[in-house]
């Protein structure tokens, strides 16, 4: 079943009608759905559908050759002697009528065959610009796609009409992957999965949460069970240096030094590392909301839900999870998920104020907005506001509260949290928001009245805005 990726169908579709050459290059990190949106999109049109493999460059030509020549004879008759001839043919066969080629998974092809970003430069130069033909390049690895296809020393810099990072769910998006699961299970689902369609779909809201991570990460055999460690040994030479990293972030250790540190590596050599990770869409770095990138406060956050997830609770417990079984494992797991939501949940409240901020429903449009954390000079102690959102000018700001607990949110937590906001004493305009998983206590919901604070409730994040 597809779900989703309407923008994105919609964009196909458009580029389609131009009669002009058109050139879009896809991109975005494994199993987000790159070759699932490209096969929807194929059902309403006659396309030329190429997948290339991890194989050496003649056995894809040849390949290649016989799709070409499939799609406009019917049968083949044997490979092209180049990758030029081949695409010399191909506009031989351009008419009138619109032609699709979809190149998926380009970068195979270019790691046995560094030529072929020239190649296909001189042939959309030469062959291509004046034919109706629709070309798309398609690829998992986003370092190479932004650096070799699109990046300014590329052959093919310009030649693109089009470009489309292709991104995972948000948590509204990834609930519709699970309509039978209660809002605060969907969630949890996307806390645990992120925004992966291939890693949402693995899930049925035919089980538990908990028989779900059961038989769908902890059991040999299943789909997620080794998802993290296959995907590093595919895209990384070094997957054990990763794994620390990962590690070392999950556990605590955020910023550069720490990390560098607990995995005993340079940190010269530890950032080269995590600046790949950030690449891959895995590890992200955050400043204190309204700073510089190159605060020294900056810290590192595994960016990806399902990594988070599994170097938080499986990495390290491998062991322990195959002694206990994998029931109580995934039991014992269950019931710790409401402290790890925490963090999870600040993202999605994230989410929710951007909806907003889009929608024209926020007192402001944000120019920065993120986690903001630092020292409160009154009382000269380390201080945190969950979500802190600034205009341009930082005169007004956006304070909230994310709780993802098995409680109403009380009185202490509120006078808490307002004392909190008082750090930024420069700010003209204040605007509250708490966010809270089990709702408010009365006073609570009496006072925020008084005081203009907004409440938002789990079930509100779901709502039609």
């Amino acid at each position: 079943m597809f779900i989703g990726r309407d923008k994105e169908l919609d964009l196909l579709e458009s580029i389609y009608a131009s009669p002009k050459f058109s050139f879009l290059v896809l991109y975005g990190r494994r199993r987000v759905g790159k070759t699932s949106l490209l096969k929807e999109f194929a059902k309403n049109h006659q396309v030329i559908f190429y997948s290339a493999q991890a194989k050496n460059d003649s056995l894809n030509l040849s390949d290649f050759s016989k799709t070409l020549q499939t799609h406009f004879t019917g049968s083949s008759f044997g490979s092209f002697a180049d990758w030029d001839a081949a695409f010399r043919y191909l506009s031989s066969q351009i008419s009138d009528k619109k032609v699709v080629l979809i190149i998926d998974e380009f970068p195979f092809i270019a790691e046995e065959n560094p030529t072929i970003t020239s190649i296909l430069q001189h042939a959309i130069d030469h062959y291509f610009k004046d034919k109706n033909l629709f070309l798309i390049l398609c690829g998992s690895s986003v370092s190479f796609m932004e650096s070799e296809v699109m990046g300014a020393k590329s052959p093919l810099y310009g030649r693109s009409t089009n470009t489309l990072e292709l991104l995972g769910f948000d948590y509204l998006q990834s609930a519709a992957f699970f309509p039978n699961y209660t809002n605060e299970e969907k969630l949890v689902c996307y806390g645990i999965l992120g925004g992966i369609p291939s890693y949402l779909e693995a899930f049925s809201d035919t089980a538990t949460i908990a028989q779900n991570i059961e038989r769908n990460i902890l059991s040999m055999g299943a789909f997620l069970a080794n998802e993290t460690q296959n995907l590093l040994k595919m895209e990384l030479r070094e997957p054990a240096i990763y794994n620390s990293i990962f590690e070392a972030i999950a556990t605590g250790s955020s910023r550069l030094n720490d990390i560098a540190q607990k995995i005993h590596e340079e940190q010269t050599k530890c950032s080269k590392y995590i600046k790949t990770l950030k690449n891959m869409k895995l590890v992200d770095k955050v400043t204190p909301a309204g700073q510089k990138e190159s605060s020294k406060k900056s810290i590192y956050q595994i960016k990806d839900n399902f990594f988070l997830f599994w170097y938080h609770f499986i990495f390290a417990n491998r062991s322990y999870y195959e002694l206990l079984g994998e029931k109580q494992s995934a039991l014992e797991i269950y019931e710790q998920l409401p402290s790890y939501m925490g963090e999870v949940f600040e993202d999605i409240c994230t989410q929710y104020l951007i909806r907003l901020a889009k929608l024209g429903k926020l007192p402001f449009v944000p120019y920065t907005m993120g986690r903001w954390w630092g020292t409160d000079k009154r009382t000269r102690k380390e201080s945190d506001i969950d979500i802190l959102a600034f205009d341009k000018q930082h005169r007004s700001a956006i304070f909230c509260e994310c709780k993802f607990r098995n409680k109403e949110f009380g009185m202490d937590e509120y006078n808490h949290f307002m004392v909190a906001t008082e750090v930024h004493p420069t700010v003209d305009r204040c605007f509250y928001y708490i966010f809270s998983k089990s709702g408010f206590t009365k006073a609570v919901i009496i006072q925020a009245a008084l005081d203009g604070v907004i409440l938002v409730g789990l079930d509100d994040l779901f709502l039609d805005i």
